[in-house]
């Protein structure tokens, strides 16, 4: 099957890049919504895009009737966020993240998921997630005629649960953080209404 994407519409297009670029990790984002609640909401048009800065990008499109979502109007006002990495258990509660509420309505309350400081940033991170980033705004950029928009964030501290983590040495003998990904156990999108989990995870060296 060779397909022409110019014969497909904008919305083919879309089921087919997320049915086969698989698997995506998802950021489940937090955001301010400036009323005293928080906005929560999953992504997994998501990757990390530069290390120095330490810059993360999320793909955000419209709600249904063609507004902007909540997320980057949060992240317009605020310029902060935190990124979770949620793991395999958290699968039906980040499908649920995803339903379109009215603005300023948080999704946190009809969930058990929970809140709590999050040390050096100004914005709290979910409880039940290994693994959170602390973000400031770093760049918007709109692409295509609807439009999508990228938010470009840099991250400014990272929480690692310790339980996920082990200190080794290096082949320099330099300490090193570990992070065992089959403990986090991270959730990632495939197409449709298709998840997964990893499997074991294997090593391999790469050459010089």
């Amino acid at each position: 099957m060779n397909l022409n994407f110019s014969d497909y519409s904008a919305n083919q297009r879309y089921h087919l890049m997320t049915q086969t670029i698989i698997p995506r990790p998802i950021a489940w984002a937090l955001t301010d919504s400036n009323n005293g609640s928080f906005n929560l909401a999953p992504f997994s048009y998501f990757t990390a895009v530069s290390s120095a800065p330490p810059i993360l990008m999320l793909s955000v499109g419209k709600k249904p009737n063609g507004d902007n979502k909540d997320t980057l109007v949060n992240v317009i006002n605020s310029k902060k966020i935190v990124i979770h990495i949620a793991s395999e258990q958290h699968a039906q509660l980040v499908t649920q993240t995803a339903a379109t509420l009215t603005h300023g309505e948080s999704e946190l309350t009809n969930t058990k998921l929970t809140t709590t400081e999050f040390s050096g940033f100004s914005l709290p991170r979910l409880s039940q997630c290994d693994i959170a980033y602390g973000c400031e705004l770093f760049e918007i950029k709109e692409l295509g005629d609807v439009p999508q928009s990228l938010i470009f964030v840099e991250v400014k501290h990272v929480y690692i649960n310790d339980s996920v983590t082990d200190i080794i040495v290096d082949d320099h003998g330099k300490e090193r953080i570990k992070v065992h990904a089959d403990l986090i156990k991270p959730l990632s999108r495939l197409g449709g209404g298709e998840y997964a989990s990893i499997t074991a995870p294997f090593t391999m060296i790469r050459p010089q």
